[in-house]
């Protein structure tokens, strides 16, 4: 079965998402786990050290400005799930504004990032990585500050972490998912809407304002 976008966005609504078993896999499988990570977007943690590092500036953080850079950078580990044929789709649907990544960059170079798929109200959330200590941290922290200010109800994880979990993310019954997942297709929201947070500190204000 050929795999296209519109039928990529038909399994995103009814809550499944693609996985490949390694990166030389031609062949992709559907998956929905039942147990569903989420994460709160009015429950994101920020420590007091993550404060401290979003605070500081010496980063810069854009949207959209290398999206295949940061697919490549979820890609770089010794076992990934992204093949080419995962790449090629997300790729498809960047270009089509669904697919939307946030860059973190430190001394010009490409450290972190977070890339996932927006469907209604619902950011699902599919890889991050990063290079420097707490470059996905921030990534995470500017995404929800963003998703936050452009009407979206829903951050879609897939699959709960420690690393996730020390940021506030929960673990939900598949029921429990479809429930909040349908609630969220009922309007659209527009990642584009707003623009990227002014610095760290906004981020870290809003946050302890609406968490």
């Amino acid at each position: 079965m050929t795999v296209t976008t519109d039928l990529l966005l038909h399994a995103y609504r009814s809550g499944i998402f693609p996985m490949a078993e390694h990166r030389d896999d031609p062949e992709i499988f559907w998956v929905e786990p039942r147990r569903r990570g989420i994460l709160p977007l009015d429950g994101f943690h920020i420590s007091r050290s993550l404060a401290k590092r979003l605070r500081r500036n010496d980063y810069d953080v854009t949207l959209n400005a290398d999206f295949q850079g940061v697919i490549d950078g979820c890609a770089d580990r010794q076992e990934t799930w992204i093949n080419r044929e995962i790449r090629r789709l997300y790729s498809e649907l960047f270009d089509q504004s669904q697919a939307h990544s946030l860059e973190v960059w430190a001394d010009g170079a490409l450290v972190g990032g977070v890339y996932g798929v927006t469907v209604g109200r619902v950011f699902c959330g599919e890889s991050m990585f990063s290079r420097q200590r707490d470059a996905s941290k921030i990534a995470l922290a500017w995404m929800v500050d963003l998703l936050n200010r452009t009407g979206f109800t829903l951050f879609d994880t897939q699959f709960l972490t420690p690393h996730l979990a020390s940021l506030g993310g929960i673990e939900i019954p598949r029921d429990s998912y479809r429930a909040r997942l349908q609630a969220a297709l009922d309007h659209d929201a527009d990642i584009l809407s707003a623009p990227l947070a002014g610095s760290g500190q906004d981020v870290v204000q809003r946050n302890t304002q609406t968490s």
